[in-house]
């Protein structure tokens, strides 16, 4: 059992909406939990490291992308519950509007997949909960 399974407290996590040319970066989900559906790209909190740098980290080493961020854009929790009713996992997401600044995107065993798309296509993907809100959060920030 890894240690993101029955935590004794909540995980912290960052994602990015990484803006380009009107186009919002997303990936592919590879492993649980949301396996197979769209998100941001991102990940843990590492002890001693800001959110905005776990966020620049998290980036680059899922999809290869740099971007300077500009605000948070939303920010949510993941929360898992097992047949019993006992909290499985339980992530705090905190998100990030942020403008590309180089890397055309690569995929990783984190990122099955990844897309440049506008932010009212991910209606038609299969998406984590929440995704379209995050995005016209981040739209809203680059472009202020």
């Amino acid at each position: 059992m890894s240690d993101r399974s029955y935590p004794a407290r909540p995980i912290l996590t960052v994602s990015t909406a990484v803006i380009r040319d009107g186009r919002v970066l997303v990936a592919e989900r590879a492993n649980a939990p949301g396996a197979g559906l769209f998100s941001l790209p991102g990940g843990l909190v590492e002890v001693g490291e800001t959110l905005a740098q776990a966020a620049a980290r998290e980036l680059m080493e899922e999809v290869g992308v740099s971007a300077e961020p500009v605000g948070l854009c939303g920010a949510r929790d993941i929360i898992v519950r097992d047949a019993d009713g006992r909290v499985e996992r339980h992530f705090v997401v905190i998100s990030f509007a942020a403008r590309w600044t180089a890397g055309e995107g690569t995929v990783s065993p984190e990122a099955a997949a990844i897309r440049w798309i506008r932010p009212e296509e991910a209606a038609g993907l299969p998406t984590t909960e929440g995704l379209a809100e995050v995005l016209a959060g981040a739209v809203a920030l680059v472009r202020a």
